[in-house]
């Protein structure tokens, strides 16, 4: 069975239901739990600002150079 990675409380997941990306929510913590691999299943944390991953760079899509 998938613990939170927050709070250590078992998971009640249906592995043949759930994909990667998929997100569920921790009935104890409330904390938002993202799917990372489904065989087998991993799980990851997502914070307020989206993922748990320093690395991850918003990329601006309006971040365009002006030649004036």
């Amino acid at each position: 069975m998938a613990l939170c990675p927050e709070c250590d409380t078992p998971l009640d997941i249906d592995q043949e239901e759930i994909e990667e990306g998929d997100t569920v929510t921790c009935d104890e913590c409330g904390a938002d739990i993202e799917v990372v691999s489904s065989d087998p299943l991993e799980l990851a944390a997502v914070d307020a600002e989206g993922y748990d991953d320093e690395d991850d760079t918003p990329v601006r899509a309006d971040a365009e150079e002006d030649d004036e």
